[in-house]
């Protein structure tokens, strides 16, 4: 995905809050963006999640499932949490029986699931956030963008947001987020956007040490591997099993997304900063 000369104003007379932006979002990498409050980090996670069009420029390569968490999420829907998962699911084209198992099964992860049935007017700005990131996660969607979506969560709820970021990193799901505390998913973060002047600067992460990776029972040997996010080199070792390179950035996700395949077995996980 990227922005070609992006520019956008807010009337004729406006300053520019973004002008001439460039950016390439690579498939599968972890970018924050950040600035001081009213440099146009909002404005540009509009753009990338096609809320708002540039006045000039264009954006190309936006995946077809495109989720997005606004800094304020609307709570006065007139739907319940459930009613708005089915149309959210409808939206990105999902089957209905599958909508209803991966929402109900979403709320509860951040415990919600007692109020599937709640209208949202009437639930907590806390279950308000916890609904919008539900509806984020649904479609299990190739590009995700987070103002601020931790916000309003409780401790377990933030947790939750973060393994699932990294779990979609390992499927090749592109995150971009904002957020105002400076740890967070710091150790997975690849790319920096620096936003303000209605430019964006941008901060390659220094690449960590490699991490080495052996496991059996593949399926498909070293190429049945080497799509998966993070993966800079396969190799077949003598006794049989499978090494993969990767670094301690993407090293976590990668072991999880493993031990997620039927028949994978991790025997070994070496190198990274000791």
């Amino acid at each position: 995905m990227k922005l070609e000369a992006v520019g956008l104003r807010y009337g004729w007379r406006g300053p520019w809050v973004l002008r001439d932006v460039r950016l390439e979002l690579p498939p599968g990498r972890l970018i924050r963006a950040q600035g001081g409050n009213g440099s146009g980090k909002s404005t540009l996670l509009r753009v990338i999640a096609g809320a708002t069009r540039p006045g000039r420029g264009r954006v190309l390569g936006r995946p077809a499932r495109t989720a997005y968490v606004p800094e304020r999420f609307p709570p006065a829907l007139p739907f319940t949490a459930l009613e708005y998962l089915r149309l959210m699911g409808r939206v990105h084209g999902l089957p209905g029986v599958e909508t209803e198992r991966r929402g109900v099964q979403l709320l509860a992860r951040f415990g919600a699931e007692g109020h599937a049935d709640r209208p949202l007017a009437r639930l907590s700005k806390g279950t308000c956030q916890k609904v919008a990131v539900v509806q984020a996660l649904l479609a299990n969607p190739g590009l995700l963008v987070l103002d601020e979506a931790w916000t309003g969560l409780d401790t377990e709820s933030r947790t939750a947001l973060d393994e699932s970021v990294e779990e979609l990193l390992a499927k090749g799901t592109t995150v971009v987020f904002v957020d105002h505390d400076p740890a967070r998913l710091a150790e997975h973060t690849d790319l920096r956007w620096d936003v303000g002047g209605g430019t964006v600067a941008v901060t390659q992460q220094v690449a960590s040490a490699a991490v080495r990776i052996d496991c059996t029972g593949v399926t498909g040997g070293p190429g049945g591997l080497s799509g998966l996010p993070g993966v800079r080199a396969t190799s077949t070792l003598a006794d049989g099993s499978i090494r993969l390179e990767t670094d301690e950035i993407h090293s976590d996700a990668l072991l999880r997304a493993l031990l997620a395949q039927p028949g994978t077995h991790v025997r070994r996980v070496s190198g990274g900063r000791r």
